[in-house]
């Protein structure tokens, strides 16, 4: 059986390893994962839950099974942080401790009082060094490793031993305030994502055979009806039964408009009602709204870690002893062979005060902690988008794609066929076919024949026949009949009106060469063309196309300006696909490809060009989709085979959100690799200082968890990533 709880108290990446091995090692534990970004445990197997919470507070953390309140509105960094420090047990003691080392401080400046101050500082060393040492020599003996407190608490334990006791107090003072810090940093990164979660409401006004009665939104069941007012948030996945309304689903589709919901239309939990009441049938449970889903994919797809952060925490799991060996060898090796001070001089530190601060300045915070908090900034960022990213392994791939693969109907285009031309035989060769009367009547001949059918290239039809007014003129054709040869018939009034391809009336009605050559050249550039007689004689031809998406074009040259190529894979006919081709500036076309052989395509530009990104619709593309290193599905928001699928979802079906993520991966990438940069350069600046005597232990702390926090805000940056729109260079 596997459950979730939350680990209060982590403030780094190896502080999460260190919880889950000592988890893993609990009897009737089968399998646990830590994940540090959203600090929640994983486990699988039978334990007994107090053993649980035994076990993660002997390592010096706490165990939730909740998820802790998000306030209501946020408050400042500094307010928040004051109450997160008086909040904490293991601050107040260090804040305790520090007020000792304060007065300590103060009475150096009267004489014959060093022995007091010498003791309010080692008061000051137990009472902020408590919960540090605990932790390390818990970790020691469980998980038999070493951890970052453990290097705290040697190098401390060394101070004191050499006499600097003062500077003991003051590093893990410093350490514990810093370690706070970052925790309460890192934790209001953690909030962003699961601030998602509670733009849901906690209660629903139900409408019951007796009236209305406020509900909590967990009680709801499908096929309850609830009112949502103007203003209020949707508080469940459902349909609209009554009213209509503009609203605001920016937090599930990115979308910046509002939109029209009328009855029968989809509403999603989370959504901001507009000016209008709503009366809205449930569809799903609370637990299982689409809103409930993205967070919860979002949060699982920290297990899917990128390669570098993988080696990041395998760099980190080895480093942390391998210091430990250093730091001694840096200890004894100068004063055994080469008769260098072990202990401080009047002169200067000597070779062991150099090597505790060594085990200082080497702590790995900043560094395991430099991708999970950019990764989650990134995937919540691409959330609030409207874009599911389902892990940080598919954002650093989306930044090192070199090509984008599209499907062309229902993803380039908008799937529904539209009316792009018309003309009457007998038209004066107007330019503008809806005021001419001739070409309006060969419209309204066809959608009479139209109306009655479901085909999309009738609804094209039907549709234009109502833009232009003509949908009236003629009744609805009577004693319909399907042609062999791709056609209908029908009577209208007293006449007998046909339409049907070329083909069929290449063989049943003859029809001058003129309009035999208008019909060919509006094929050749991939409408579809149908001719209408009235009698026999040939009145006109109508020709009809999938409309491409508006956002199309200005998508395709953006990938070009970030420097990626483009190609469409479809299976429809190659004159279509140049006609879309064309109008895009698409780099390359592979047309009427069966569903295996779009799979072979997909494979061969992969192999070819490195990492490959495809863009299906998530249905009849799903083995496309799985064979590309990225798998991009167009419109989930309604489709939960697409949601649950692909790698990528554009919940809102907006193409423009495609360059926005590749850019989007690629900041991210740039953080990661700034952050592990910055860590590994400042840990070699401090060392070369170390190892010259020009650094005390208290400046190696604030430089290691400087560092730290540093690297932590620069990691938030992705949440305030614009999406605007592309410059030239990306």
């Amino acid at each position: 059986m596997q459950k979730t709880f939350l680990i209060e108290g982590m403030d780094c990446a190896d502080c999460a390893r260190h919880v889950e091995e000592g988890v893993q090692k609990l009897p009737g534990v089968q399998f646990a994962r830590v994940d540090f970004a959203t600090a929640q445990l994983v486990l699988e197997g039978e334990v007994d839950e107090a053993s649980l919470q035994q076990r993660v507070q002997a390592l010096g953390y706490r165990l939730k099974d909740e998820q802790t309140p998000i306030p209501e509105k946020a408050e400042s960094f500094w307010l928040g942080l004051g109450r997160y420090l008086l909040s904490e047990g293991e601050t107040r003691l260090a804040l305790l401790g520090g007020a000792f080392l304060l007065i300590s401080a103060g009475l150096r400046f009267f004489a014959g009082m060093s022995n007091l101050a010498l003791g309010l500082q080692l008061v000051a060393l137990g009472l902020a060094g408590y919960p540090i040492a605990r932790s390390a020599l818990a970790n020691l003996f469980i998980n038999r490793s070493i951890s970052i407190n453990l290097l705290m608490t040697l190098a401390a334990i060394g101070a004191v031993i050499i006499g600097e006791s003062g500077e003991a107090a003051t590093l893990i003072f410093l350490f514990a305030l810093a370690e706070a810090l970052e925790g309460y940093s890192t934790d209001r990164a953690r909030r962003t994502l699961s601030g998602l979660q509670n733009l849901t409401p906690t209660h629903a006004l139900r409408l019951d055979n007796d009236g209305e009665h406020w509900v909590p939104v967990q009680s709801l069941l499908p096929g309850d009806r609830v009112r949502v007012r103007p203003g209020e948030r949707i508080p469940a996945d459902g349909v609209v039964h009554s009213g209509a309304s503009d609203v605001n689903q920016a937090p599930i589709t990115g979308e910046s408009l509002p939109v029209l919901k009328q009855p029968g239309d989809a509403v999603f939990a989370g959504t901001v009602n507009g000016n209008g009441a709503l009366d809205i049938q449930v569809t799903r449970l609370a637990k299982d709204s689409t809103l409930a889903r993205i967070v919860q994919m979002v949060t699982e797809a920290q297990g899917r870690r990128a390669r570098l952060q993988r080696w990041i925490d395998r760099f980190a799991a080895v480093y942390t002893p391998a210091v430990v060996g250093i730091a001694f060898l840096v200890a004894v090796i100068p004063p055994l062979f080469f008769h260098q001070p072990f202990w401080n001089t009047p002169e200067g530190h000597g070779w062991l005060y150099r090597a505790l601060a060594l085990l200082v300045i080497a702590c790995p915070c900043a560094l395991v902690i430099s991708a999970p908090v950019t990764i989650l900034s990134g995937l919540t960022a691409a959330a609030r988008q409207g874009v599911l990213i389902k892990g940080g392994v598919y954002l650093e791939t989306l930044a090192q794609v070199k090509r984008v693969a599209f499907d062309k109907t229902g993803t380039l285009t908008l799937g529904k066929p539209v009316l792009t031309d018309h003309r009457a035989v007998d038209c004066p060769g107007c330019e503008d076919r809806s005021a001419c009367p001739a070409c309006r009547d060969v419209l309204a001949l066809a959608a009479a024949l139209e109306r009655a059918s479901a085909h999309p290239l009738a609804h094209a039809v039907v549709s234009a026949s109502q833009a232009q007014g003509v949908h009236q003129r003629y009744p609805t054709a009577q004693n319909l009949t399907t042609l062999n040869g791709g056609g209908i018939q029908g009577w209208i009034e007293q006449d007998v009106v046909t339409l049907g391809s070329h083909m069929l009336f290449e063989k049943q009605f003859p029809h001058s060469a003129e309009l035999c050559a208008q019909v060919k050249t509006l094929e050749q550039t991939g409408e579809t063309t149908m001719l209408l007689s009235q009698n026999g004689e040939v009145r006109g031809y109508l020709a009809v196309a999938d409309e491409i998406r508006p956002e199309s074009r200005q998508v395709v040259d953006d990938l070009h300006r970030l420097g990626i190529r483009t190609v469409i894979l479809t299976g429809d006919h190659p004159a279509a696909a140049q006609r879309v081709a064309r109008q895009l500036g698409v780099d390359e076309i592979r047309a009427g490809l069966l569903p295996e052989q779009k799979l072979q395509a997909v494979e061969e530009l992969a192999r070819a060009d490195g990492t490959l990104a495809m863009l299906g619709d998530g249905i009849n593309d799903t083995p496309a989709l799985s064979a590309a290193q990225v798998g991009i599905a167009v419109g989930g928001a309604s489709n939960a085979q697409a949601m649950e699928t692909a790698d990528v979802v554009l919940l809102g079906g907006d193409l423009s959100k495609l360059p926005y993520i590749l850019r989007l991966a690629r900041f991210v990438m740039r953080i990661i690799y700034q952050n592990v940069a910055f860590s590994l350069g400042i840990k070699a600046l401090f060392l070369v200082l170390a190892m010259l005597d020009a650094t005390t232990l208290w400046m190696a702390v604030l430089a290691d968890m400087g560092g730290s926090l540093l690297v932590i805000f620069n990691g938030l940056r992705p949440l305030r990533f614009p999406q605007g729109t592309l410059h030239p260079n990306g």
